[in-house]
């Protein structure tokens, strides 16, 4: 395989940048570019109330994911692996969806993103033990017996906006809430790189570069709840993300696991900002939600993506 293109970080880059400066102006009120001069009080409550927290976690939360995805696919050594697919982040909005149904939800701001996390860490611990399917299964029994237990209205239509995954009618708060946690995912799993990369050499050969195996596990397994369980807890479940993002940068970096983890956190949050972008600007009454349009176009990608390997097997 191809080396890393020293090309591949800053065009990223750019493009986040772009989509973010675009994610801030376009919308069903499209604002202008001096917007930030200008006195409206309208613009500004837009622009810094509505369209300014939800750039800032589209990037946070598709970079949590990026992350997630070429973190999981690296450590299982599985081409499909994806907080989604295997059900880490059932297990998260699961862990939102005890703290609503209890009531214990409203007792802190911090009390849902961190039941949130608890569920991605316990879904990623579990993953261990079971497979994906199972997981999956699981986390979506439990959110389907909250959901037909919920004791009001209030608490169902809450259930259901962490199983359809979106960026509207987010705060600052959100912001404030979700990027310490995601800051610390991020740091456990990028301090996996050079144990992801010698583990290509399988466990006996980590082992003799003295990889400890069992404090890696947990490592991926701590870095991942909390990017999987901190982006859930904020905006539900947005899938696909972790899956697609690593299969389009992996020609451009290379063999090596750790150099395709910082390029997947920034087209993750590529991938999630142009799709929010597109969700505004599709025609309708109301906004589709956005973890059903990535649904929407990563099954076929997930799908053609099993074609292909089964091919390659047979």
């Amino acid at each position: 395989m191809n080396a890393s293109k020293p090309w591949v970080i800053p065009v990223l880059s750019l493009t986040v940048l772009m989509l973010a400066s675009a994610s801030l102006v376009v919308g069903r009120t499209t604002l202008s570019w001096d917007v930030w001069s200008d006195h409206d009080l309208v613009r500004h409550t837009i622009l810094f109330e509505l369209r300014l927290p939800r750039t800032l976690l589209g990037i946070l939360v598709g970079a949590a994911l990026g992350l997630a995805g070429a973190a999981m696919q690296s450590y299982l050594r599985n081409a499909l692996a994806d907080p989604g697919t295997l059900g880490v982040s059932s297990m998260a909005a699961l862990g939102a969806v005890v703290s609503i149904f209890s009531g214990m939800a409203g007792a802190d701001p911090w009390t849902l993103p961190l039941f949130g996390v608890a569920g991605g860490v316990i879904g990623m611990a579990a993953l261990f033990l079971l497979s994906g399917v199972i997981l999956s299964a699981l986390a979506v029994a439990g959110i389907s017996l909250a959901l037909s237990l919920s004791p009001s209205p209030w608490a169902a239509a809450e259930i259901m906006r962490w199983v359809f995954g979106a960026l509207t009618d987010r705060s600052m708060d959100d912001v404030t809430i979700a990027a310490p946690l995601i800051g610390a995912g991020a740091a456990l799993v990028f301090g996996c790189r050079r144990s992801l990369d010698a583990l290509t050499l399988g466990e006996v050969g980590a082992r003799s570069l003295g990889i400890n195996l069992n404090r890696l596990q947990w490592q991926v397994a701590g870095g991942v709840g909390l990017l999987v369980g901190a982006s859930v807890a904020v905006t539900g479940i947005i899938g696909f993300v972790g899956l697609v993002v690593p299969h389009l940068l992996r020609p451009f970096v290379g063999a090596r696991p750790g150099a395709l983890l910082l390029p997947s956190a920034i087209a993750g949050a590529a991938l999630v900002l142009a799709a929010d972008i597109i969700v505004r600007l599709l025609p309708g009454g109301s906004e589709l939600q956005l973890g059903v349009v990535m649904s929407l176009v990563g099954a076929p990608f997930f799908f053609a993506l099993l074609y292909r390997m089964r091919r390659k097997m047979t």
